[in-house]
């Protein structure tokens, strides 16, 4: 692993990996909020229970965090993961009502904590180039 990436994995790795050992835990209300946040967005995820899908995404978030935080996985590999994780997650920001500004890609207050997410996605393009880079 370069040095230069351990900044961005140890940070987005430990976030990470904290949301997901926090959804564990959920409360009902928490899971019903988190299905219908995501199942507004993407219908297809309607016909998945709510706990079926917080127990997924959990899981989903621990294992993006470990591997962004696992030395041993290859920059490119952990970089397309994260990537494709906070594509989704901007995906709910673009698409739900209240989240911009107008139609601009300003956030609105409520839009802000969405809209952090694209920080990951910059992580995620960093670490493919990055483990590219490498193989030159």
């Amino acid at each position: 692993m370069k040095l230069s990436n351990v900044p961005l994995r140890l940070s987005t790795g430990a976030f990470i990996l904290n949301s997901g050992i926090t959804k564990r835990d959920a409360d009902q209300e928490t899971i019903d909020r988190l299905h219908g946040f995501a199942s507004s967005v993407y219908p297809p995820l309607k016909r998945i229970r709510p706990e079926q899908f917080v127990k997924a995404l959990s899981t989903a978030e621990i294992a993006l965090g470990a591997a962004l935080l696992a030395p041993v996985v290859p920059a490119t590999i952990a970089g397309t993961a994260l990537s494709a994780f906070s594509a989704g997650l901007l995906g709910l920001y673009v698409k739900t009502p209240g989240m911009t500004r107008g139609t601009s890609v300003r956030p609105t207050n409520d839009g802000t904590a969405l809209a952090k997410d694209s920080w990951m996605l910059g992580i995620g393009v960093s670490l493919i180039m990055s483990g590219l880079g490498r193989k030159r």
